[in-house]
């Protein structure tokens, strides 16, 4: 190597330009790793060229973050004081840069496996998502087990960075106090303007800041702007910023109200019909899963993992096209339960949680039902409990309470990580159920289909593993909720009740068709209505989001008022009109007329049809009701951002 000090009193500089090229080296790895570990996500329709294209652009971003998070080793490094020339100085200096690039690796590493959970780089928003959990000790100590290589990597390339850092190593007989002092504060002032341009993404007067919806300019398909990106990035970048902006799409509200309204008045004087309601999210219960909904895959042999709810299927109405509205759990519970989706960040985790909104809870309590929701984690757990009580729930039921009801197994049902075992807490589900005043209303979350994905112990022959981790934990899970409806039925309230069972979002895959940008929002939504007449058991050829299941429910009621929601009564819209929504990486997706549109909120930027299950063939410019689609995504996207920001979540 050179040795720095034949440049004199450049050296300073050098070794700092030196080692900020080392950081973009740590990058460039990680971004590597990040691809690897999640290459089927990435690789249909991947080439070298576009590959080429992607980390061209994530190095727009790699310098954003590198400079940003630096500053204080850029400073400390240049700053125009002669006497900081010592070797402790320089070893505090390689301290200082080590602390701040390892960690912007082991962030990166993480969300190399957290991405697969949400197809998107990690925001600030996880804070708040968390910030009430007491095992992340637990859980990070278990991934740290399960993906040792990657900890491995860590240290080998930590190890790397410490020794192939270049420290300035001038000595006071190098030069004159007073040139150096001016010889590094003129360095100082000529890098700033390129550390200003490098953290905005550019020198251009034309230039905004970069934040992470730039990434999709180099990306193909939504998900790939995930690659593009990094993800202290993506941390830095939603530091406080405004989640929701209007946009101008339609001049006045009369306009957008002619194209899309999220304020539903009921049409009919049938006279309510108070049936109990039961909604069961359970937790990452994707579409893919389940047999009944997946004749056709795997030229039609494919079984799945769910004989019980194949069963429940054959007696209640789902839809051929059903999707979740967000890729996690604080995205499912708003998007379930209150009709409202996940646009940009989960608007719960946002100064928008202070809106007053409704749902199922605050609307049927109203008419005399009594409401609550069941989780059996602690209570606090995911915000789930001041969700639940911001939207109308009367009780809610966590672990404690499980814990404390002697007629169940008290704390040795806890799964050790997240919550109790599913089939006792089920159990328990039904039995308050049972001790409720009719008629009520009340929604469970479940937990063990879920990571760490281990199942209790007396399973684990039963349920070996198979295929993916998850399997085994959706096996046993669907086992629990054919043990819950068998209890049900033996119960008064049974044949008075709708039940709605949904997943809050998706997870582990291993088919392609549902890795894609859509295919990764395959959620389930089964409504089974025991003792009925009107409605046949059927598979409807229909698009169903789960923004639809609070509208659909109230239409079952005949609820007589006007209420709020952002989905549709699914069941007496015509399949035509049916359509569904959601959002990934800068990227709204609509789904209608058989096809999803992709919209980044100023131009379209494929069409696909729903065939197409890879999603190869883009129909952009093709497609008869593009523009159609586009005018009404453009209509629920300013009535959601308009709503959200002035507090108008209600009729």
């Amino acid at each position: 190597m050179v040795d720095l000090r034949r440049l004199g009193l450049l050296a300073p500089l050098a070794a700092t330009c030196c080692n900020l090229l080392l950081a973009y080296a740590v990058y460039f790895l990680a971004r590597i790793v990040y691809l690897l570990v999640n290459y089927s996500y990435f690789s249909q329709g991947l080439t070298f060229s576009h590959l080429l294209e992607m980390f061209g652009g994530g190095l727009v971003f790699d310098t954003s973050a590198i400079l940003v998070t630096n500053i204080p080793y850029v400073v400390m490094m240049l700053f125009p004081l002669h006497f900081k020339e010592t070797p402790i100085y320089q070893k505090l200096c390689r301290t200082v840069y080590l602390i701040i690039n390892g960690l912007a690796l082991a962030i990166n590493l993480c969300d190399t496996v957290y991405f697969r959970f949400t197809m998107r780089r990690t925001t600030t928003t996880v804070f708040g998502e968390f910030s009430n959990e007491g095992n992340l000790g637990s859980i990070f100590l278990t991934e740290t087990l399960r993906h040792c290589y990657l900890v491995v990597l860590f240290i080998i390339v930590v190890w790397a960075m410490y020794h192939l850092y270049r420290p300035t190593r001038l000595k006071p007989a190098d030069y004159r106090w007073w040139h150096y002092d001016v010889a590094t504060l003129l360095s100082l002032l000529a890098l700033t303007p390129f550390v200003v341009a490098g953290i905005r993404g550019g020198f251009a007067t034309a230039v905004r800041p970069i934040t992470t919806s730039n990434a999709n300019q180099y990306a193909n398909r939504p998900v790939e702007a995930a690659l593009v990106l990094n993800t202290p990035f993506s941390l830095y970048r939603t530091i406080g910023k405004d989640v929701f902006v209007v946009p101008d799409y339609f001049a006045d509200e009369q306009q957008l109200e002619a194209v899309y309204s999220p304020v539903h008045v009921p049409i009919d004087s049938v006279p309510m019909v108070k049936k109990n309601v039961v909604v069961l999210i359970v937790e990452s219960f994707g579409r893919e899963y389940i047999g009944a909904l997946n004749r056709t895959l795997e030229n039609s042999r494919y079984k799945g993992y769910t004989p019980c709810i194949d069963s429940l299927i054959s007696k209640s109405i789902t839809f051929k096209y059903s999707y979740c509205n967000g890729r996690k759990s604080i995205d499912g519970m708003p998007s379930i339960l209150s009709s409202i989706p996940m646009f940009v960040e989960p608007f719960f985790l946002t100064p928008a949680s202070m809106n007053q909104v409704s749902g199922f809870a605050s609307l049927l309590a109203g008419e005399g039902y009594e409401t609550a929701f069941f989780h059996g984690a602690q209570r606090g757990s995911m915000g789930f409990q001041a969700f639940a009580r911001s939207t109308g729930f009367q009780q809610y039921y966590g672990r404690e309470d499980y814990e404390a009801d002697s007629r169940f197994g008290g704390e040795a049902d806890f799964d050790g990580t997240w919550a109790i075992w599913d089939e006792p807490f089920l159990q328990y589900y039904s039995a308050k159920m049972s001790e409720m005043k009719q008629p009520f209303m009340t929604a469970i979350f479940t937990a063990s289909s879920h990571h760490p994905f281990v199942i209790p112990e007396q399973y684990k022959d039963v349920y070996p593993e198979e295929g993916i981790a998850m399997h085994k934990c959706i096996r046993y899970t669907d086992m629990a909720l054919g043990r819950f409806f068998r209890q049900a039925s033996r119960q008064p309230w049974f044949k008075n009740t709708i039940f709605v069972l949904t997943s809050d979002h998706t997870n582990l895959s291993d088919h392609l068709e549902y890795q894609t940008d859509l295919g990764g929002f395959c959620s389930p939504i089964i409504i089974y209505e025991p003792g009925v007449t009107d409605l046949q058991p059927a598979i409807l050829p229909k698009i169903a989001q789960q923004i639809d299941i609070l509208p659909t429910v109230m239409a079952r009621l005949h609820y007589p008022k006007p209420y709020f929601a952002f989905g549709i009564d699914v069941l007496n819209t015509p399949a035509e009109d049916t359509w569904a929504v959601n959002y990934l990486n800068g990227i709204y997706q609509y789904v209608k007329h058989d096809h999803v549109l992709q919209f980044d909120g100023t131009h379209t930027r494929g069409v696909y049809a729903l065939s197409d299950s890879l999603m190869q063939h883009n129909l952009l410019g093709e497609h008869q009701h593009q523009a159609e689609m586009e005018l009404e995504l453009k209509a629920i996207i300013q009535q959601y951002m308009s709503r959200m920001t002035t507090d108008r979540l209600h009729p």
